[in-house]
């Protein structure tokens, strides 16, 4: 019997891994640019990356954080993403087992951190990720994680509608655009997995954190109330957490409120 902290190394591994194509789908979606062809290059140079120093973290950390041919540095979000996506893997794994629910979990996560890094960059979030993600994850709710056609599909509804609903009565007060096209699809690809459930979780949790660290950043910058930030990293964590800690952390929060 092969032991759980060895599945566990292996499957960081192959997160790692997984996390050094999620760069590349960072940098380069943006910019409308093929995930796939020319292969990975110096962002500076131009040279093409070798294989030898194209290993998850671990180049990053023998190259000192500098590109081999031109010395330039290379940003700490590389090995900092490789080294996210191999926690969520073991994660995923000791949570949920080996199992092909576990694969979805990891895949939406992955789909997850693409769009964090992307947001916080250019304050967009890809047509690309959200909208085949909705009827993706919404089958493999349905037909691998066993979740109801109806909580799934009421999970898009709420999700999308709920942020429609804000941007329109916003845009209709202030004249001015408050909440993203992006933000919307996005909660609705989260609601095709997560459920109606998730999706007032997880607007709660992002709302909240949202809140919290936008007073930080203003108070520690003196900015004004105006300070926009951008909102798919706080949807997308939340989600995140409802996946490991959702139904418990309701739990406990509606037995605090009886007691």
């Amino acid at each position: 019997m092969i032991p759980e902290t060895l599945i566990g190394a292996v499957l960081f591994v192959f997160g790692a891994c997984i996390g050094s194509f999620l760069n590349v789908c960072i940098y380069r979606l943006p910019l409308s640019l093929s995930i796939v062809f020319p292969p990975s290059a110096c962002t500076q140079c131009k040279r093409p990356i070798a294989v030898w120093d194209n290993i998850p973290i671990i180049s990053y950390l023998i190259l000192l954080g500098r590109c081999r041919h031109c010395r330039m540095p290379i940003s700490m979000r590389y090995p900092l993403v490789e080294l996210i996506t191999g926690l969520s893997a073991a994660a995923v794994y000791i949570n949920f087992g080996l199992t092909a629910e576990s694969l979805v979990f990891f895949v939406f996560i992955a789909a997850l951190i693409v769009v964090i890094f992307i947001d916080i960059d250019y304050q967009i979030i890809p047509d690309v990720i959200s909208l085949p993600g909705i009827p993706i994850f919404f089958l493999a709710s349905v037909f691998i994680v066993r979740t109801t056609v109806t909580d799934s599909l009421l999970g898009i509804l709420v999700g999308g509608g709920s942020l429609l609903a804000v941007a329109v009565i916003y845009r209709m007060i202030t004249g001015k655009e408050g909440m993203g096209g992006g933000d919307i699809k996005l909660l609705a690809m989260i609601g095709a997995l997560c459920g109606w459930q998730g999706v007032l979780f997880t607007i709660f949790t992002s709302s909240l954190a949202g809140t919290l660290v936008g007073m930080v950043i203003m108070a520690m910058q003196k900015k004004n109330m105006k300070l926009a930030l951008p909102f798919g990293p706080f949807l997308s964590m939340g989600a995140i957490v409802y996946l490991f800690f959702g139904p418990e952390l309701v739990a406990w929060y509606l037995n605090m409120l009886r007691s």
